[in-house]
């Protein structure tokens, strides 16, 4: 569901000459997004203690309520900046108008159980075996002009891409610098991107479980070889990313270095 603007859209914006190749806000609403991400994670961090801490449940619920609004407000910023610059994820979630190469199971009547995968029937999971961890978040290089924004899998092409956890699809969409790309909600608020499949196998709306096939790793959009980009996202635009190793180890999942 698209969100309703609150805030007015920033006059500055500049494209990330990056590695994808993405739009991100910059200058003043730059400032804005990482006081937002900051405090979002902060408040996140908050719930969590006071639960393990057994705190009455008003005062759970309202410092939920206030991750909840601080979500809302960087959701609204980015979906605004995001809508402007023609990003698929903003304009054209579900694909259709980009001829992605959806595969056989990417239609309801065609929705069938993947071949077995070690993880799946747990909460939580690798997205995908056989890999090699690269570059990671925050990297800094010359395949980029800012800094990365998730982490490499360094697999072959064709490698089966899965979704870490339980949730819903949000995205499944093409032709920007992530190249062919899922992106999944999960129960907690956040999102996962799966980015740079040849052959996307779900579809927008489609509940998934943990370690069900997503697609197939590949090398479209900005890239310089096959692998798979996963990020984790407060919302489903670009520049609401957090690291994904630490985001992983809080689910119980420890990709192997």
């Amino acid at each position: 569901m698209r969100r309703v603007l609150r805030a007015p859209l920033p006059l500055l914006l500049v494209a990330l000459a990056a590695f994808p190749a993405a739009a991100a806000p910059a200058g003043h609403t730059a400032t804005r997004v990482a006081r937002d991400i900051r405090a979002h994670e902060e408040a996140r961090a908050r719930v969590e203690e006071l639960r393990e801490a057994d705190a009455p449940p008003g005062e759970v619920r309202d410092a939920e309520r206030h991750r909840r609004d601080v979500r809302s407000r960087l959701w609204d910023l980015l979906w605004a900046v995001e809508h402007a610059l023609a990003d698929p994820v903003a304009v054209d979630p579900a694909g259709r108008a980009g001829h992605c190469p959806f595969g056989p199971r990417s239609t309801p009547a065609q929705v069938q159980a993947p071949a077995p995968f070690p993880g799946e029937g747990t909460s939580w999971t690798v997205p995908t075996t056989g890999y090699r961890l690269t570059a990671g978040y925050a990297e800094r290089g010359r395949r980029w002009k800012h800094r990365h924004t998730g982490q490499d899998f360094a697999v072959g092409s064709g490698t089966p891409v899965r979704a870490v956890g339980p949730g819903t699809v949000r995205v499944t969409t093409c032709g920007d610098g992530f190249g062919n790309q899922v992106l999944v909600r999960h129960r907690d608020g956040y999102f996962t991107q799966y980015a740079h499949l040849s052959r996307i196998d779900v579809r927008k709306g489609q509940k998934v479980r943990a370690g069900q096939l997503l697609g197939l790793s590949g090398a479209t959009g900005n890239v310089t070889g096959p692998h798979l980009h996963f990020e984790v996202r407060i919302t489903p635009y670009i520049g609401s990313a957090v690291p994904p190793l630490p985001w992983l180890a809080r689910k119980g999942v420890h990709p192997e270095q």
